[in-house]
């Protein structure tokens, strides 16, 4: 019998690498395996538990085995819909959700139904192009820069419009921001949203750290454009439920024909998201002061984490703002450029390399995120820690009190480590 040549795979396909994120912390734990001592801060899982409320209702669900409807379960649809009409400031119904087995799955079927160009920032996280050319639409990158903060301008963004302004397009927008860990004033949101009206884009609002804002100030641009966004979150990052794989998108009513173009091709391809992990869900939505508590204490930890690296990190001078959500920073190594070539380091991958295998520091180049190889930046994701002891420690303490050092090196000691060991590396050049 013949075999199938190897060239037989996709085009679309051919040539592409394992996730970079997924692909560092295999990485990581082959080099734990071996007895290495390595500080992951490649992979950005949250460090936090899953939220006992949201937990107790999986238990009470576990029995739940029938197949949901492909748009999701109606009280899971329900209780987002009304958590987001508050949260986002735009109403919204029930008929308005879809439920999906992660955002990053609910994003592969937009961008599979939807026909028209993508367009993202550059620094933005690994999957966006990967999906684009997997399925074959063309990547368009918006260059940001670092006195920005990383973020996409109103300007640059109109700019892309010039050639082709009918051409249709799918803006992805992600705040707090992985890989940087920054976010847009009010007024900013408002400029984008005006050009995104304007030019008539599809605008898929990435807000799966909104509610990891470091100040509990998160804005949702949809209130600005709410005819052309759809709003994109789940479990994994605000609720620590990375491995149920629950994601939502929350449409407009305008965009009905496009939720349910994707409900058509979500019936074709996984039917329903598992039907104990739904109904556990419901809890996640409620107004339940516990998870107002774990939320509030876990920005209170991170707040304090990201402030206290980006300073460790200037003094030594890497070039590293506060971060003003999630639990990364996006740091940059330009400003140390003569010092580290002698070292060998001629790009952000073999930046990421030397840390690694002299540091045992895991990070991911900011090449992966799309930035210019030669550009001296790393992404750091500040959570190998023990989130449930912080947790409780923070609990005893005065909740109008800025974290110590002390607290963070006894209660997420393995990041403070993690971030000395970097700048020890950088002062021994």
């Amino acid at each position: 019998m013949g075999r199938l040549p190897p060239n037989s795979i996709n085009l679309n396909v051919r040539g592409l690498s394992q996730s970079a994120t997924i692909a560092i912390n295999d990485r990581s734990n082959a080099l734990r395996a071996e007895g290495r001592t390595i500080f992951k801060l490649g992979l950005g899982q949250s460090p936090f538990p899953v939220p006992r409320p949201v937990v107790e209702a999986l238990r009470a669900n576990a029995h739940q085995k029938d197949y949901l409807p492909v748009k999701g379960l109606p009280q899971l649809r329900q209780a987002i819909a009304a958590h987001y009409s508050e949260l986002a400031k735009v109403e919204r119904t029930a008929e308005d959700v879809m439920i999906g087995p992660g955002s990053k799955e609910l994003m592969f079927l937009l961008q599979l139904v939807f026909y028209g160009d993508l367009v993202i920032p550059s620094p933005s996280w690994v999957s966006y192009a990967p999906q684009a050319q997997i399925i074959g639409r063309r990547v368009r990158y918006v260059q940001t820069h670092r006195d920005d903060g990383w973020c996409l301008r109103a300007d640059r963004f109109a700019e892309l419009f010039g050639e082709d302004p009918e051409r249709p397009t799918l803006v992805i927008l992600n705040y707090p921001n992985n890989p940087t860990g920054y976010t847009y004033e009010l007024d900013e949101l408002k400029q984008l949203a005006s050009v995104a009206r304007e030019h008539g884009v599809l605008l898929l609002s990435d807000e799966i750290y909104g509610q990891l804002h470091h100040q509990g100030a998160h804005q949702s641009i949809a209130q600005f454009y709410p005819e052309g966004t759809i709003i994109s979150s789940g479990l994994s990052k605000w609720c620590g439920a990375g491995g149920w794989r629950l994601g939502t998108f929350i449409f407009p009513a305008e965009l009905r024909w496009l939720l349910d173009a994707m409900a058509v091709a979500a019936s074709e391809t996984f039917t329903s998201t598992a039907a104990p992990i739904q109904w556990a869900a419901v809890a996640a939505y409620q107004p339940d002061p516990e998870i107002k508590t774990y939320l509030t204490n876990s920005r209170r930890i991170l707040r304090a984490l990201g402030r206290w690296l980006a300073g460790r990190l200037r003094q030594v001078g890497v070039l590293c703002a506060d971060p003003d959500g999630a639990f990364y920073a996006f740091v940059d190594f330009s400003n140390l450029r003569p010092q580290l070539a002698l070292r060998g380091v001629t790009d952000s991958a073999s930046l990421c390399n030397l840390l690694l295998d002299q540091a045992g520091v895991a990070m991911l180049p900011g090449a992966d995120f799309g930035r210019p190889p030669e550009e001296l930046t790393l992404r750091l994701a500040y959570v190998d820690f023990e989130g449930q002891q912080a947790l409780d420690a923070v609990e005893a303490l005065d909740p109008d009190a800025e974290l110590s050092e002390a607290f963070l090196r006894q209660y997420c000691g393995r990041v403070l480590e993690a971030i000395d060991r970097v700048a020890d590396w950088v002062e021994r050049g």
